[in-house]
């Protein structure tokens, strides 16, 4: 009926009840039983203290400012009355802010709860759980809130989303890291397509490596993870390889990476300790993992260590994908490759490009890479990666003989200077994805021919010996951390002439590729905020208590 249409589209509409009513908040009344003066909201004011006041000193008395909509108590003075009376309003106050909260539905955030006392009795408990580097403040019980005011999930198909702990059948894929300090704490949980590289160091001597769990490979095996949260179905984590490092820091690959080594005394040493474990998961488009495999690296302490230190890394893969590797998160970093691409005609972005001749799975941007012969043919496919920061010359001789045609020659040294498929375009930030077509710039090609001064013949023959790859970057974002974008890439191919040669004779010449890196920064301007993009920020506290 449409009276009940209305009415349910009204209950839409209209916002969570006030938690707080700001008729009786009153944030300058300071004394006890007595009237504060210019205080309009206090209560122990009446008429004949308002006649004297001069002004509100407070004029507007609110909740909580982040709401999008709530309530807001308004004070002022009428001074044409006589006496001077106080004017009282109760009006809908609408947050302009693009970041606002709907419904403070989280009543435990409302107010702070008293902290348990430690007794004798429950004293080893709260050590237990407050002890540690990192603990978790929720409490118990929220858990069950949840799943009690959301009745309807029951049914819900469950997938991983990003940033969400990859659940094991204990509690969640552990990934150690430092804390507060440089030892490891335990209780970092494993983001869902996070991939993440921690150092941290741990305490151990010969005597109890058998003791310490966390030295352990099954520690970091003994639990599966479950294919998507709160399921039933699990995948096991197996083990991929097994590296050996001796004292002296030598690495080995042993055979049998399936075979469980732990920790174990031998002619004073403690061996198969863990130094380090990669974790490799592979999941499906629709967020479900279904392999999840681990590389370790074993070692080996003697009776002087008091300590060692452990590295920790996980990745994540698509399932029939293949990982592309980034050069920074999100500016470049200096020494990582630049990456690079084209756009296969059809395509409406970049797709990541294949720049050697036979193939580069890695997507950088290439140069000619320099032969110890100093022989163009024989260094004809060799490419090297173009470095972030880095400048780079390279090159090599060419020797011409007469019997060599002008057509051939140019098109080999253009596919020994630029590679066969040089890319179109190259990623502005170092994590720039495919898709992003506003994040690639185009490479712009410049010809450049040397002038001709002679005429005793007509027509010469132009072959390009020189690639000048220049890339302009700036740093882009808080001036705090700053981080490096390309802004522009130009690519000038310099030919020269080819002269005729008289059978029989040869001529050497040489050919050159360079990198040019070129900051365009603008220097900040005092009170200037670097790349404005909105004039909007979230309050410090806003998503509290929530981290």
């Amino acid at each position: 009926p449409p009276e009940i249409h209305s009415a349910s589209r009204a209950r839409v509409r209209s916002g969570p009840a006030p938690v707080t009513d700001v008729a009786k908040l009153c944030v300058c009344d300071l004394l006890v039983a007595q009237c504060d003066v210019n205080c309009c909201c206090d209560p122990d004011c009446n008429a004949a203290d308002f006649s004297l006041f001069t002004t509100c000193s407070v004029p507007v008395v609110t909740g909580d400012s982040h709401l999008c909509s709530q309530k807001a108590a308004t004070y002022s003075l009428d001074v044409e009355a006589n006496p001077p009376e106080r004017i009282f309003k109760l009006i809908d106050q609408v947050n302009p802010s693009v970041f606002c909260i709907h419904a403070t539905n989280y009543e435990q955030a409302l107010s702070f709860p008293s902290p348990e006392i430690p007794t004798s009795e429950n004293f080893d408990q709260l050590l237990k759980r407050f002890g540690s580097a990192a603990f978790s403040a929720e409490p118990d019980s929220w858990d069950a809130i949840t799943d009690a005011q959301n009745p309807s999930d029951a049914n819900e198909t469950y997938r991983y989303k990003y940033g969400v702990p990859v659940q094991t059948v204990d509690m969640f894929l552990r990934l150690p890291s430092p804390v507060v300090s440089s030892w490891c704490s335990d209780m970092n949980p494993a983001g869902f397509l996070v991939n993440q590289a921690t150092k941290c160091t741990r305490s151990i001597s010969v005597e109890k490596c058998g003791d310490v769990e966390a030295v352990s490979m099954l520690f970091y095996l003994n639990s599966s993870i479950l294919t998507v949260p709160k399921s039933s179905q699990m995948v096991n984590v197996t083990v991929h390889s097994v590296t050996f490092q001796s004292l002296n820091g030598t690495r080995t690959l042993l055979n049998g990476s399936d075979v469980l080594r732990l920790p174990m005394v031998l002619d004073e040493l403690c061996v198969n300790i863990v130094l380090g474990v990669s974790y490799h998961i592979t999941y499906t488009d629709t967020g479900e993992i279904i392999e999840a495999a681990a590389s370790f690296v074993l070692g080996a302490i003697n009776k002087e260590a008091l300590s060692i230190q452990q590295s920790f890394e996980i990745s994540f893969t698509q399932v029939d994908t293949k990982p592309v590797p980034l050069s920074g998160n999100p500016g470049y970093v200096v020494g990582l490759p630049v990456r690079a691409g084209f756009r296969p005609q059809g395509y409406p972005f970049p797709v990541l490009a294949a720049l050697f001749l036979n193939s580069n799975k890695y997507n950088q941007l290439t140069i000619l890479q320099s032969a110890s012969n100093q022989d163009c043919l024989a260094a004809q496919g060799a490419r090297a990666p173009v470095l972030f920061g880095y400048n780079i010359i390279s090159g090599c001789k060419l020797r011409i003989t007469a019997a060599m045609k002008c057509q051939p020659l140019t098109q080999t040294l253009l596919d020994l200077l630029k590679g066969q498929n040089f890319p179109e375009y190259v990623a502005s930030f170092g994590n720039s994805q495919a898709q992003d077509v506003l994040e690639w710039v185009p490479i712009t090609h410049l010809y450049i021919s040397e002038q001709i001064t002679s005429n005793t013949f007509q027509s010469p023959c132009q072959i390009p010996v020189l690639l000048e790859i220049e890339v302009k970057w700036t740093k882009y974002g808080s001036l705090v951390n700053p981080q490096a974008r390309i802004v522009n890439v130009t690519a000038s191919i310099t030919t020269t002439a080819l002269r005729p040669l008289p059978s029989g004779r040869e001529r050497i010449i040489p050919v050159t590729s360079s990198v040019v890196f070129t900051e365009v920064s603008s220097p900040a301007e005092p009170g200037y905020k670097a790349w404005p993009t909105i004039n909007i920020k979230l309050p410090f506290d806003f998503f509290f208590p929530f981290v």
